[in-house]
């Protein structure tokens, strides 16, 4: 059985991209959104991403950018997959001929099957906890007995930490994990010992 993948999200600096990819991470997470705590430059990203290993992927987290600032970065850092974070639409996510997943918040009263049908070409679909005000990094779960039957393949985020990603994976089977505050010692610091808990956690939950 195949290993659920694991993005560690909101990598600020180089020591933590090399701890995540180190202990087995699959991608990593750079996001360019200034109001989070976990937000990087261009120039910043760059350099992580140069330091990176071969075979780990680099995405590249935006909520609702203008596309100038999205091909910014996209002519700086190289970057193999979009997040969208915000409330963009299909034409707006495809526009950068770049693959892409689309996140979306596990609010009330939300379809998300109809909200996922409209992107067909997103790569996967996350889901993540719905906090008024907060596109992401909540560090809060939701009740994943609420998760529908998806098209894409589905990441799952949402205040996941070493302790409960293996009843996660368990109970949702989710092509992904995202993991970023569940595995920090303060925002935009991640805690390596915590990262590598997480990653034994995700391995044996195959």
């Amino acid at each position: 059985m195949m290993r659920t993948r694991v993005k560690v999200c909101g990598i600020t600096n180089i020591e933590d991209a090399l701890a995540a990819a180190h202990a087995g991470a699959d991608a990593i997470g750079l996001v360019f959104y200034a109001q989070s705590p976990r937000a990087v430059t261009a120039e910043q990203a760059a350099e992580i991403v140069a330091a990176l290993p071969p075979f780990v992927t680099t995405v590249a987290l935006f909520v609702d950018a203008p596309a100038d600032e999205v091909q910014q970065v996209l002519q700086q850092v190289p970057i193999d997959l979009l997040q969208f974070h915000g409330d963009e639409p299909s034409e707006f996510c495809v526009s950068f001929q770049r693959p892409y997943i689309k996140a979306l918040r596990m609010q009330p009263g939300i379809d998300i099957t109809r909200q996922a049908n409209m992107h067909p070409l997103a790569l996967g679909i996350l889901l993540d906890a719905w906090v008024p005000g907060l596109p992401g990094g909540t560090g809060q779960t939701f009740n994943w007995n609420d998760i529908p039957s998806l098209t894409q393949p589905l990441v799952l985020a949402g205040g996941l930490t070493a302790d409960n990603v293996q009843q996660a994976i368990t109970q949702v089977n989710p092509w992904a994990v995202d993991i970023s505050g569940g595995v920090e010692m303060s925002k935009g610091r991640k805690d390596h010992a915590k990262v590598q808990a997480f990653m034994q956690a995700v391995n044996n939950a195959v």
